[in-house]
């Protein structure tokens, strides 16, 4: 099934996340990724959810979502052109002979180097999710010592 990536506005109140990923759950769906943070109204916040579901699961969905109580608006985001990134953080086991080539896929990504150490190094991946795929992917064999991402963050282009 496609990973898809739903925008939901709701009321900024104690407990909306936990219902909103309870539907998710109850529904038998896992939550790929969810971010969270206050819009731009005042007393509301956003979240972008990532799962995996064709369009009937997501009408379903987005049906469900909308019963719940301080839910206001939901949103199919790749029903139009959006923009997507994720943050990510990556630690690597740091060989002075490979920090070169580390570097350069770091440039080639246009990742930045957060941190240096005797030992390790953090990168900071910034893109979609796709592109932190590859990044990661290319740079395991370096040595992962730890990884974190935040999740997607989406919104429609245009007015």
């Amino acid at each position: 099934m496609p990973r898809r990536l739903i925008g939901i506005t709701a009321n900024d109140t104690p407990g909306v996340l936990q219902r909103v990923s309870g539907l998710f759950s109850r529904r038998g769906y896992n939550i790929e990724s969810i971010t969270v943070g206050p819009s731009e109204k005042e007393g509301r916040s956003r979240m972008v959810v990532a799962a995996r579901g064709d369009d009937a699961v997501i009408r379903q969905m987005r049906s469900q979502l909308l019963k719940l109580i301080d839910v206001l608006e939901v949103v199919p985001l790749e029903e139009k052109p959006c923009v997507s990134r994720e943050l990510m953080l990556v630690k690597l086991r740091m060989d002075p002979a490979k920090r070169s080539e580390i570097q350069s896929l770091a440039d080639t990504f246009r990742c930045s180097v957060v941190d240096v150490g005797l030992d390790s190094m953090i990168v900071q991946v910034v893109g979609d999710a796709d592109k932190n795929d590859a990044f990661l992917q290319l740079i395991r064999p370096y040595g992962l010592l730890e990884l974190t991402r935040t999740g997607e963050t989406a919104m429609n282009r245009g007015g």
